[in-house]
Parts: structure tokens; sequence; C-alpha cells
């Protein structure tokens, strides 16, 4: 039986891929299969339509509890020790000492994204696999605008996700401002169910949003009722950090370690700072804000004051930053290396544990994965640098 401790890590949303890591997976019942035959030794019997899931610790948002978990036509109706079996037509499950737990929901994927000549390699297919592999059976993508586009953008994810195998939704990514963009947000809105908007504080040159057009974004988030999110470094401070490491001649992947060290880039800073700024903005505005993979006590810690302050701010960590760090940037094989590239960058050993805190006592509140996975730095850009890459390949583990 799981410590209590281990028993929290559950709760949040993308807990399988803990859990999975500490478990052995026989301890774990592969109950998504319809049908008879009992997958994995588990049970079997019945149409398919009724299922009871005896005898296994359920996980809650609230608590853990050994209970039964009794299923028709795919909604759970019942939760509780002991329901009895009275009709032959239902599959039985044992969970016997097995974790029964909803389907996690990964709020940020980048599921085949086109970014700077090239796309992400998990689509909406090979990307669920994954996701339902490990206990995620839900996701929400971001679309990126066509030439700054909502409506284009929207339409060429729809036609990417015709191959989808599990539930989705979508975020929109704001990469301009202008009119047209205003208007097209209030349709994502009220004809298309999209209520977050997402704007780039980093990739100058690319999708990066200047604070100006940050606070009309944010002024249009309020107005419609929507969610405004943010990816916040500053995006001027990390773009001249970056040429002061290619005069360097440090162009691996290890340079991200070395621009948070270095006393001239104060590049660690730059997460907190531009966490600080867009918070005052969206109190400025008196509008929501949710801060997406939040990698450093910095960012952290401007996200605890606001909330303290009363504001309404949701700070996302991402799977990433909750357990690795900035080691693995010394790898001396670049294609291990470039694999934890990514942005805001992996820190150093313990900011990791001071995330987890943080997600444990509410200061954070859920958990993202950022897959964002590119196939290598040298295949996409044909280049065994990154003199070509602002802000790194973005590449998540």
């Amino acid at each position: 039986m799981a410590t209590p401790c281990r028993l929290r890590l559950l709760l949040v949303l993308l807990a399988a891929v803990a859990v999975a890591a500490s478990h052995p997976a026989h301890e774990f019942c592969a109950a998504a299969g319809g049908g008879g035959g009992g997958a994995g030794g588990c049970g079997g019997g019945g149409d398919g339509t009724r299922i009871l899931i005896k005898g296994g610790t359920v996980v809650n948002a609230h608590r853990a509890e050994e209970a039964d978990v009794y299923i028709e036509d795919g909604v759970v109706v019942a939760v509780r020790p002991n329901i009895p079996v009275g009709d032959d037509n239902v599959r039985v499950i044992d969970a016997t000492g097995k974790y029964v737990m909803p389907g996690g929901i990964d709020p940020h994927t980048h599921l085949e994204m086109e970014f700077m000549g090239t796309v992400t390699i998990d689509d909406f297919y090979s990307g669920h696999a994954a996701a339902l592999a490990g206990g995620t059976t839900m996701h929400i993508d971001f679309v990126i605008p066509v030439n700054g586009n909502l409506t284009a953008g929207l339409e060429s994810y729809k036609h990417k996700a015709e191959k989808a195998a599990m539930d989705y939704g979508f975020h929109m990514a704001i990469t301009k401002w202008n009119d047209e963009v205003s208007r097209e947000m209030e349709v994502m809105v009220k004809e298309h169910g999209i209520n977050s908007f997402k704007f780039f504080m980093a990739y100058k040159g690319s999708l990066m949003v200047t604070d100006d057009l940050l606070l009309q974004g944010l002024q249009k988030c309020k107005s419609l009722g929507a969610l405004a999110m943010v990816h916040a470094e500053n995006g001027d401070a990390v773009a001249e950090g970056q040429q002061r490491m290619i005069d360097l001649g440090i162009t691996g992947p290890e340079g991200k370690v070395v621009m948070s060290q270095l006393s001239f880039s104060s590049f660690l800073q730059l997460e907190g700072e531009a966490t600080s700024r867009a918070i005052r903005l969206a109190k400025f505005v008196n509008t929501p804000l949710y801060v997406v993979h939040v990698m450093s006590t910095d960012a952290m810690e401007e996200i605890a004051k606001a909330k303290r302050e009363g504001q309404r701010v949701i700070g996302e960590p991402v799977v990433s930053g909750l357990v690795l760090d900035d080691s693995w940037l010394w790898d001396p094989d670049f294609a291990t290396a470039s694999k934890y590239v990514m942005s805001p960058p992996i820190r150093e050993a313990g900011h990791n544990k001071a995330l987890q805190a943080a997600l444990s006592s509410g200061i954070l509140q859920l958990v993202g994965t950022d897959h964002c996975t590119f196939n290598s730095t040298q295949k996409a850009f044909g280049s065994d640098d990154f003199r070509k890459i602002p802000n790194g390949v973005n590449g998540k583990p």
C-alpha cells in the first residue's frame, strides 16, 4: 500500500506519469479495454455497457478510499464500498491492490505544431495514443493562428484533429494584435466555445507580443469573460542573452545553463520579471491570469505574492520542471542534451522540489506537460548548434 504522501501525488491532473514511475505496471488495472476477456488479469464478462470495478483504491480530489465503482453506458453511477452485483450481464473487474482514478486532463499541449520551419513530431493520433497509454484521456491544445488569422488557424487545427483518438479542446494563441484579431476573439468565444487565449512574452520576432498589445489583449479577454494566459519570459532580454552566448562561442544546449548562471545575463530572473509584469498588467485591467509552464521559484513566488493579495492567478508547472534539473543539458552527447532544451529552461536542482511543494500547498494549481517534441535539433534545423534557433528548440522530454 502506498503512503499517504504518494496518494496525494495522484491528485494532480497528470499523476499517472508520476505514479507509473514509482509503481510496477502490474499494480494498475487495465480497465479501459471494452468487452470481455479480463485485460491484464483484472476480470471480464458482461456486455461492456455495465461495469463494476471492485475493491480498488479510488482516488478523487477530496480523498482516496477503498471502494467499488459502478458504470453504466460509460457514466459513473455509484462509488461506494461493497456494491452488490445483481445481474450476470455486468462485467466485473477485480481491482484489489490497485489504484482506480479518473482519466487525466492535460491542459497544455502542442500537437502537430508548425514552428520555425519544422513541426512537432506527435500528431493528434500518435500523441493521443501515448497519452491514453499513460492514463490521460483528454487534453487542450493551442491553436496557432495562420499569419495572425484566428479563424484560419482554427480550421487548420480542426483538420489536424480529424485523426483524434480521444477527447480534446482548444486554447487560442494570439500572435499579433489589430481590430480584426479583436473581432475574431469574440467569434471564437461566442461561436466556437474557445474562451482561453495565450499571449507569448517570448520568441522575439516570431510569436512575441509587446506590452501594449498584451494590455489590449487582456482588456479584450475581460470584456469577453475569457481567460488570458501568458508564456512569461522577457523576450527582449532573452534575445540579448542568446546573442551574448553566440559571441562567446557557446552554441550547444549547455548555453541554456550558462545564460542562467552568468551575472550579466541574470537569465533566471527573466521568467520572474515577466511573470510579475504580466500579473501587474492583469491586476491593472482587473482580469484573471493563467501563467503557463512555471519553471522557477522566481516565477512561483510572484504568483504566491499575487494570490496572497487576493488576485486571481493560476500557476501551471509542467512535468519536466517538477522532476528534472539542468544537469541533463551538460550531457556530452548532443542528441541527448538537446532533448532537454525548452523555454523557459529547466532549472538547477532545487527549483523542482520547490515547485512540487508549491503544487502540494495550492500555490500552483494544476500540471501540464507542454508536450511539444521536435524530432531533433540537427535534423530539423540542419545544424549542430543553436545559432539559428531563437530560444532553443522548445523540445520537451
